[in-house]
């Protein structure tokens, strides 16, 4: 299984940059940027937090997603 996000649509939908994104949740820019491209997954608390400043369930930002397996 992998994480799979909305987190750039929810965001944009809530009229934020990834910059004031990244300064409400305390990290960088490159941290919003590395999660939304999901080359890296957040901690619970960032993602908690993500879901907190967006007004969203985690759930509805963070899913996991099967992979086949060989």
């Amino acid at each position: 299984m992998r994480v799979v996000n909305s987190l750039r649509e929810a965001r944009r939908a809530a009229g934020l940059t990834q910059e004031e994104l990244s300064r409400r949740c305390g990290v960088s820019r490159q941290t919003i940027i590395a999660v939304e491209r999901g080359v890296h997954v957040p901690t619970l608390t960032l993602a908690l937090q993500l879901a907190e400043v967006l007004d969203r369930p985690i759930t509805s930002l963070f899913m996991l997603e099967r992979v086949a397996s060989r």
